[in-house]
């Protein structure tokens, strides 16, 4: 019997960002599984395919390229030296993205290796280069698979963990679900080896502090995330409309059952849906960097038609800004009449006033976005 909840987020999400950890991609360290890699793409093709069902957009976030690189160089146990774990990830990351390839190939899909620090997701130019990439790569049916860049960066190993990466990426691409497979049924009151009366709790409200006190540490020598760092990766999810899943990544069909509708492992839910968060946040946002003052025929339709902001319509650009700023639209009377995320920054917004966009290549060298902000990134002033 599936809860209404769990039945209406994942019958209907669109975008789906999933997370398997290290003990399951290589079975628990013995090396890369080839028959679950295989299942868990022969599921993603389907829900790609929309196999008796609407088609979906598929991210996956895979860990186990340091237990992979270990298992080809002959280690036993995870080395502490930082150069030691670069240099499994380095020798791991071939293995892992070679079997995504050939699984998902295998099953009529294309993939994209990508690599991320959170670095890449701090620096604001460099999160929308990364966020357009994904979101072309989905638009042509290819399943990005990705993994933070630990061959190159030493806190992400120290620090890092994917459970926070799947959040991020599923903040990134504006995900409707992140799905984190693990090697438990989902979560529990306590830890259910060590304690029989652990209770198992089917669904619970993302950021909910009790859960984090329920969580312990880290149960696998391969991986280095626990119970803790999903419920934490489900509340950051949650900040931008994504609920979470955790379920056990060997439950047969667990992708296809949970986008039928299926209650299976533990579902957070994120109490704010994905639009409002995104539109809270620019309405919230107290410093805005520039303006851009559009004619009354761009008013209307902003106000009136719910369009999205095109530079013919622009008349001026005021103060300076970068691309994804949050910057202020006003009339031709000065008047404050929306504010939006900005796809281009102020020096090429002037260039691209009052211009048709079979114009913007030949002006900027490039085409970045149509719009100068797009309906879906703006919020009508009150």
């Amino acid at each position: 019997m599936t809860t209404p909840a769990n039945s209406t987020l994942l019958r209907d999400a669109r975008r789906i960002v999933v997370k398997v950890g290290s003990s399951l991609v290589t079975n628990e360290g013995r090396g890369l599984d080839e028959t679950a890699i295989g299942e868990w793409s022969r599921q993603l093709a389907a829900l790609v395919r929309g196999d008796g069902m609407r088609g979906r957009e598929l991210v996956m976030v895979s860990s186990g390229a340091i237990a992979e690189g270990m298992k080809r160089l002959g280690w036993t146990t995870r080395p502490r030296e930082v150069h030691e774990l670069q240099a499994a990830a380095a020798v791991g990351q071939m293995g892992l993205a070679q079997m995504y390839e050939s699984k998902l190939r295998e099953n009529g899909l294309g993939s994209a290796q990508v690599l991320l620090t959170h670095a890449d997701l701090a620096d604001r130019e460099r999160y929308l280069n990364a966020r357009s990439t994904l979101l072309t790569l989905l638009q042509h049916g290819v399943v990005p698979v990705i993994n933070e860049n630990d061959t190159v960066v030493n806190d992400e190993i120290k620090f890092g963990d994917n459970d926070t990466l799947g959040a991020l990426v599923a903040n990134l691409v504006e995900a409707d679900v992140l799905v984190i497979l693990t090697d438990q049924r989902g979560l529990y009151s306590a830890d259910p080896r060590k304690d029989p009366a652990a209770r198992f709790i089917d669904e619970a409200q993302a950021g909910d502090t009790e859960l984090e006190a329920m969580a312990g540490g880290a149960g696998s020598s391969i991986g280095r995330g626990g119970m803790i760092t999903k419920i934490l990766a489900a509340k950051r999810a949650a900040g931008s409309g994504a609920s979470t899943v955790i379920a056990w990544g060997r439950e047969p069909d667990v992708l296809l059952r949970l986008a039928r509708g299926e209650a299976i492992g533990t579902l957070l839910v994120a109490q704010t849906q994905k639009m409002q968060a995104r539109k809270q946040w620019m309405a919230d946002h107290l410093q805005l960097r520039g303006a851009v003052v559009v004619d009354d025929g761009a008013a209307r339709k902003l106000r009136g038609e719910g369009k999205s902001l095109l530079p013919i319509g622009m008349t001026a650009v005021e103060g300076e800004f970068s691309r994804g700023d949050v910057i202020a639209i006003r009339d031709s009377q000065g008047q404050t009449i929306a504010r939006g995320l900005a796809n281009y920054a102020s020096a090429e917004a002037r260039l691209l006033c009052r211009k048709p966009s079979s114009e913007f290549e030949a002006l900027l060298g490039y085409t970045a976005e149509h719009e100068m902000v797009h309906r879906d990134n703006l919020v009508l002033s009150r």
